[in-house]
């Protein structure tokens, strides 16, 4: 394909090798060379980005991924600094390819915080991008805290088809859910494979929904000095159960699914109680693997027999440390989805037999 004449460029929005191995796989895909423009950080650690080339009145597109080995708030500045490098370089759409958003868990309100997540789509509006794709966001109302598009893609079908080619037996599987948090990304999986379903419930998980808001969690005690306002109910504390398995899993392969991986702590606890219940085989399916810290350590010394990421994220010193860490390529999606949108074809065949709640 001749660059110059097909009206858009990609372009990777970090120079290090880790970072622009997606970028590759991408325009491979594409038949387009990688845009020329170098990211780098000055002696006193501030980003600078220049663009080589031309791009006016082109539409842009900027990979952007956050590798384990660099600072998220860099690859965040790096992200910004180039769109509006691009904006001021008269570019006519600059479209972010973000395939694992950064600060996604920070989506909600916890005493009193902040939404990150609202701030940076706000940074990203204001440093030019006008639409994003990304893939698997960690709550699909993330969406809502954007002024311009966001193509939210899905990573199951190809995890889906891990399960079914790389496990021979996968019939005899049971899809988990290591929370009941997790219930509905696993239940969407154990109905596509016709498969059960299984719960972890109990006092040694920590979901989100347990870091209390402070405007609805009243304190038990009254304050009776001064004016005491309305007389609210008190609110109970709350009590986890024992850990608990809902579903059978002796005899079968465990198949954990979930979006991020990050602190293993949990799964390699989930995969000690599903080992205790009889499962014989344990696999872990997450689209986005961070694996921060002793994640690769903690892995290999677990039960976990198999831990499935896609390469949203780079992870290959993981790897090396871990071969329990296998990789699912999701550029195939990625570049499809920008030729439609350069192409201003519908995104629908994207997401094909998945629901709205999916």
């Amino acid at each position: 394909m001749n660059v110059a004449k097909s009206g858009y460029r990609v372009f990777s929005a970090n120079s290090s090798a880790a970072c622009t191995e997606l970028a590759k796989k991408i325009t491979e895909r594409l038949g387009v060379e990688l845009g020329k423009s170098v990211v780098f950080q000055e002696s006193n650690r501030e980003t600078r980005v220049d663009v080589k080339e031309s791009v006016r009145g082109q539409t842009i597109f900027i990979i952007q991924t956050i590798p384990r080995t660099r600072d998220v708030n860099t690859a965040i500045m790096e992200l910004l600094i180039m769109a509006y490098a691009l904006k001021t370089s008269c570019a006519k759409n600059i479209i972010g390819v973000i395939p694992y958003f950064p600060y996604s868990k920070q989506c909600k309100m916890r005493k009193r915080g902040s939404i990150v997540c609202k701030l940076l789509a706000s940074m990203l509006a204001k440093a030019g991008l006008t639409h994003i794709i990304t893939m698997d966001l960690h709550q699909k109302e993330i969406q809502g805290f954007f002024s311009f598009p966001v193509d939210n893609l899905r990573a199951s079908p190809f995890l889906i088809q891990y399960i079914q080619e790389e496990i021979p037996d996968y019939r005899n599987a049971i899809i988990v859910a290591k929370s009941p948090a997790a219930a509905k990304r696993a239940q969407s999986y154990a109905e596509r494979l016709r498969l059960g379903l299984a719960v972890i419930h109990g006092e040694a998980q920590c979901a989100e929904s347990d870091m209390a808001d402070g405007r609805h969690s009243p304190p038990c005690v009254r304050n009776t000095t001064g004016h005491t306002g309305l007389e609210l109910p008190i609110m109970m504390a709350k009590e986890k159960p024992p850990i608990t398995v809902v579903g059978d899993v002796g005899g079968r392969i465990a198949i954990i699914v979930d979006d991020i991986i990050d602190d293993v702590g949990d799964f390699v606890a989930a995969a000690e109680i599903l080992k205790e219940r009889g499962a014989y085989k344990i696999y872990i399916m997450a689209t986005h693997g961070l694996l921060s810290a002793d994640a690769p350590r903690l892995i290999e010394e677990s039960a976990i027999d198999v831990v499935v990421v896609t390469n949203t994220v780079p992870h290959e010193v993981q790897k090396l440390q871990c071969p329990k860490i296998k990789t699912v390529d999701v550029s195939m999606i990625l570049a499809e989805a920008i030729r439609r949108i350069h192409n201003g074809e519908s995104m629908a065949y994207l997401f094909r037999n998945i629901t709205v709640d999916d």
